[in-house]
């Protein structure tokens, strides 16, 4: 499988999750539904890795932890958290515009990366593309004082996902993605445990909720599609690509989301948002025809 093709996939993939996502939170909430989805997908990825024959040992014990808690545990505690008390549109507007910035200027800092000035304009097209997209989502806020707070919570776990990545990358040369994506997702998981019970508290009807026709199908497509297949190929691509290249999802998946969000949900869609469809489509396309230099890999942590 080409890397563009993998691309293409992971971007429809989390694209589709966004919409199982919103409907499986109506049940239970939202970050122990990802407690749950993250703990089911490291038993599947054991299970994989088990019979794919892969090594399960750890080269870097120290920098996994670190990777997992910024990826899965504080990534979903802080994002969550944030959308929970904030407009989903403008949450959605400071997630995705940050994550390609804090992946270039992290993966700089880290060696990893250089910041062009073709990558610079992407970034810029990008943001303003999904500005368009979401401005008639960003609903009107009640509270000014929580709506930046919840915000600002919003950009740290993007912080949060762009370092665990960048990070990430010096373990995928030296242990299978795939392997990687267990212990990760695993150890991840069991931080987001005790985040759920200080947050949401503890309710047994939860597990019950989970059974839920509905809800079983919304975290077996988080689950096969997200995790499985989706964050296989992110690190995948973190290896090959670079952390920046890879991130460049965040151009891609809105517009299937909303796109899916139109045709099932019947939401809004004009010219505003498809202008801003096309123009993050031309910043993803802008950054990932760009002739890869000689790579620097200089990783220090």
């Amino acid at each position: 499988m080409s890397r563009l093709v993998a691309f293409g996939i992971m971007a429809l993939i989390w694209g589709v999750t966004w919409l199982p996502t919103k409907i499986a939170t109506q049940a239970v909430p939202p970050i122990f539904l990802a407690t749950a989805r993250f703990l089911l997908s490291s038993v599947l990825f054991l299970v994989i890795v088990s019979v794919r024959g892969l090594p399960l040992r750890i080269h870097g014990f120290g920098r996994i932890v670190g990777a997992s808690l910024l990826i899965t545990t504080g990534c979903y505690s802080f994002v969550f958290w944030g959308v929970a008390h904030a407009p989903s549109g403008l949450s959605a507007i400071v997630n995705l515009s940050l994550m390609p910035i804090f992946l270039a200027f992290i993966g700089f800092l880290y060696g990893q990366e250089r910041l062009s000035a073709r990558r610079v304009g992407a970034i810029g097209l990008g943001i303003s593309g999904l500005v368009l997209l979401f401005s008639g989502r960003a609903e009107a806020a009640q509270d000014g004082v929580t709506v930046v707070l919840a915000l600002a919570s919003v950009a740290f776990g993007t912080v949060c996902y762009a370092w665990g990545s960048v990070i990430s990358r010096p373990l995928t040369q030296t242990m299978p993605p795939m392997v990687l994506a267990f212990w990760e997702t695993l150890i991840g998981a069991i931080g987001l445990v005790p985040v759920s019970l200080l947050l949401e508290g503890y309710d047994p009807g939860r597990f019950v909720a989970l059974w839920d026709g509905r809800v079983l199908f919304c975290l077996g497509v988080m689950v096969i599609g997200g995790s499985l297949t989706g964050f296989s190929i992110f690190l995948w691509l973190v290896r090959d690509w670079g952390a920046f290249r890879a991130g460049l999802y965040a151009f891609v998946s809105p517009v299937i989301a909303v796109a899916i969000g139109v045709i099932y949900a019947h939401e809004p869609f004009g010219w505003v948002e498809a202008s801003g469809m096309g123009i993050m489509l031309a910043a993803t396309a802008l950054a990932l025809t760009e002739r890869p230099p000689v790579q620097v890999d200089r990783d220090t942590s």
